[in-house]
């Protein structure tokens, strides 16, 4: 608890000092509450001798004007008591709201800055739940702490106010502070695993949600929507059954907390009667302090709240902590290379580079011992750690400038790592990777952006306009006026990719909005966007990663004749199979198991390379083996 407690606490410090006006302005605003809410106490008990007692004995006479002066102090007390709890209530949120805000732009800053390796190995989901709830569990308490210590001020002037009127009975009353305190600790300590298990479990739900709609056309062609109904409602009977214990827990505490006051106040009234009776304490000053103490009922548990909490906030930290002081960066140098128009096509090298990829990362909650038990997942079988994957082994290539390589291998056989790695998706795990003679890293941030393209074989479009997917980036106010594009370059990468014919017959042309992921046009239209995304950067390089598996043969042979005839001042590097594909390449380079096995041009590899026949055969020789069959079969019949 103690651990917890004390991450916690500090965590909430910190948040304070990284918001100062708004969590200052909650604490005035709680601190009047507090002033305010004992003073009323004070006011009842000199309002119950001046004018309740002389009225109702008849001991002294009462006049309107004294009536009147104390209802209207206890007004003006009241109005400034409320105002209080809005400026306190208002600002709080303002507080957790801002923070959360400040956090979400820092991860996506930070998410942003890290390479892909990096990426690899944190799931996505993970990555987009530290953004979203862990960023929310962390700050939820800054809700509550202010009122927490607007509390701490209401204590201290209610006993005061209690000790001025009668030393025995704020004695009596003030006992129940620490049984409140205890019950608050016992309740925070028995609630905190069962929330942080409804709070686990509750991504749980969202995860698998998300996985079904995401992988709808998998369910649903499968004919699996039974069983993904079926595996989400045992996550959500899971939940259910811990908020079912957690609203046990509750139902068992609240009540108890909720009576120690009443029994405090029943305390006083008895010890008080007494002591009135003999004259020891007056009646306004008797009601006074079992009005204060009533008062003190609902505040205290506000304790209760920020320790129930505090669990949440350390875990929550832990995992957005881990984002932010994540020492992998990506490093840039300063060189520069000529981009655009006119600037010519690069000269791109590899130098026995080789690369791993990275084993999923583990949860950072599960790497700390700061965290509480009840937030690492225990029972849980774990993967034993792997070492990371070799993908790439020794490859040296260099690609000339203004030439056309056409990549080929099998499945697993490094192609599409070799595409990242010459765009500076990720950096080589050894060797370098040159541009123009110019290693990669010794490249400003932006260069290699500014000089090549990459074309990816899972195509992804955004819910945007076409002309808003093809100038992404370039139709801003602060782009560089030699890299803004208009609607006369949009059109002219359309007909390169062979994709303005389409697009022009679209009831909005380049102001048609293609939906979510691309979802109003085919696989084949949803790559020549792509393409064109691409061209119009008029990149100096330009890597097509198996970027026109879904165009039929005809259409890609016209996109690759389309380029080849441009003149555009570009270096292709493509990931091809087919045999049409690779013709329009000045040289082949054969990958297997990561390494290179032969290079060449295309005649004189397939010659000596049996693996690389077999390669770009295999289409072929499918089609005569159906063909063989299907004659076969007619003879028989």
């Amino acid at each position: 608890m103690s651990g917890t407690f004390l991450s916690g606490m500090r965590t909430l410090a910190r948040g304070a000092r990284e918001e100062p006006r708004l969590f200052g302005t909650a604490i005035v605003g709680s601190a009047v509450y507090g002033a305010g809410t004992a003073a009323t106490g004070w006011l009842v008990g000199r309002v119950t001798d001046r004018v309740v007692v002389p009225a109702v004995t008849g001991s002294g006479s009462v006049g309107t004007a004294e009536v009147w002066l104390a209802g209207g102090a206890l007004m003006a007390v009241t109005v400034v008591t409320v105002a209080g709890i809005l400026v306190r209530r208002i600002w709080a949120g303002m507080v957790a709201f801002a923070l959360q805000a400040r956090y979400r732009r820092l991860l996506a800053r930070r998410y942003l800055d890290l390479p892909l390796a990096w990426h690899h190995a944190h799931p996505a989901g993970r990555l987009l739940a530290t953004a979203g709830s862990d960023v929310e569990a962390t700050w939820q308490a800054m809700f509550v702490l202010p009122f927490a210590l607007g509390v701490v001020v209401l204590i201290a002037v209610a006993g005061v106010a209690m000790a001025a009127a009668d030393p025995v009975l704020a004695a009596v009353a003030l006992l129940v502070l620490p049984a409140l305190l205890a019950a608050n600790v016992v309740y925070q300590r028995r609630m905190s695993p069962r929330v942080t298990r409804v709070q686990q479990l509750r991504g749980e739900v969202s995860t698998t949600a998300h996985e079904s709609f995401e992988g709808a056309l998998v369910v649903k062609t499968l004919g699996l929507g039974e069983e993904e109904v079926q595996r989400f409602a045992a996550d959500a009977d899971r939940l259910r059954e811990a908020n079912v214990a957690a609203g046990r827990t509750r139902g068992g505490f609240e009540p108890v907390i909720d009576a120690l006051p009443s029994l405090g106040t029943l305390a006083v009234l008895v010890v008080g009667t007494f002591r009135a009776a003999s004259g020891a304490v007056g009646v306004g000053d008797l009601v006074q302090i079992a009005y204060l103490l009533g008062l003190l009922a609902f505040p205290v548990r506000s304790f209760g709240w920020v320790l129930s909490e505090l669990p949440r906030t350390v875990a929550g930290d832990a995992r957005v902590q881990a984002v932010l002081r994540e020492g992998a960066t990506t490093p840039w140098g300063e060189r520069s290379l000529p981009a655009g128009e006119g600037a010519g096509p690069l000269a791109v090298a590899a130098d026995g580079i080789g690369y791993r990829h990275p084993v999923p990362a583990a949860d950072p909650l599960d790497e700390r011992a700061d965290v509480p038990e009840q937030f690492v997942r225990r029972g849980e079988p774990r993967a034993p750690r792997r070492e990371p994957v070799p993908a790439l082994a020794g490859v040296t290539l260099d690609v000339a400038a203004g030439s056309t390589v056409a990549v080929v291998g099998g499945t697993g056989a490094g192609k599409s790592t070799l595409a990242g790695l010459l765009v500076r998706l990720v950096d080589p795990t050894s060797g370098t990777v040159l541009l123009d003679g110019v290693d990669v890293r010794e490249l400003a941030d932006g260069q290699v952006a500014g000089v090549a393209a990459l074309v990816p074989q899972s195509t992804f479009v955004f819910d945007d306009t076409v002309r808003g997917n093809i100038a992404l980036g370039l139709d801003a106010d602060d782009v560089p006026a030699g890299r803004r594009v208009d609607d006369d370059d949009i059109w002219e990468a359309l007909r390169l990719a062979r994709a303005d014919g389409f697009i022009a017959a679209l009831p909005g042309g380049l102001d048609e909005l293609v939906g979510e992921r691309g979802s109003t046009l085919s696989g084949g239209q949803r790559q020549r966007l792509a393409l064109a995304r691409a061209l119009v950067r008029k990149p100096r390089l330009l890597v097509l990663d198996d970027a026109t598996s879904a165009l039929d043969p005809t259409v890609e042979r016209a996109v690759l004749d389309g380029l080849a005839a441009s003149g555009t001042g570009t270096t292709v590097v493509v990931v091809a199979y087919r045999p049409a594909t690779i013709a329009l390449a000045d040289e082949v380079v054969h990958l297997e198991r990561g390494r290179v096995v032969d290079r060449g041009p295309a005649a004189e590899v397939a010659a000596r390379d049996a693996g690389y026949r077999d390669l770009v055969t295999a289409y072929a020789r499918a089609a005569r083996e159906r063909a063989d069959e299907a004659q076969h079969g007619t003879g028989m019949a």
